[in-house]
């Protein structure tokens, strides 16, 4: 998906705009639009906001923008998004251990 983002930008000409800093803006900006469709939401309507044909494909638009812009953002500063995020929840593992049960035995 990286290299068909690269080769859609390339063949527009669009390259020249895509510097880590235009693209984390633009991340930024999408991700306001996925949260503008949930701002007044209650939780429970939140929950629910996929069963409505409408808001469903509002979602699906604005989860695909804030990925393309972080799959590009990834692109043009050399991560790999899903290295990184197997290390973040290698970190995340040790700062923050499981609960033992309640009851003081093991969980399966």
């Amino acid at each position: 998906m990286q290299r068909r983002l690269a080769r859609f930008a390339a063949a527009r000409d669009w390259e020249q705009y895509h510097t880590p800093k235009n693209l984390v803006a633009a991340l930024s900006v999408e991700a306001s639009e996925l949260l503008e469709i949930f701002q007044w939401l209650t939780p429970e309507q939140s929950a629910r906001v996929m069963e409505d044909p409408e808001s469903a494909h509002r979602v699906s638009d604005e989860v695909a923008d804030v990925l393309a812009y972080l799959l590009q953002f990834c692109e043009v500063l050399g991560i790999d998004p899903l290295a990184a995020l197997a290390a973040k929840m290698d970190r995340n593992e040790v700062r923050y251990p499981p609960k033992p049960p309640a009851d003081g035995r093991d969980s399966p």
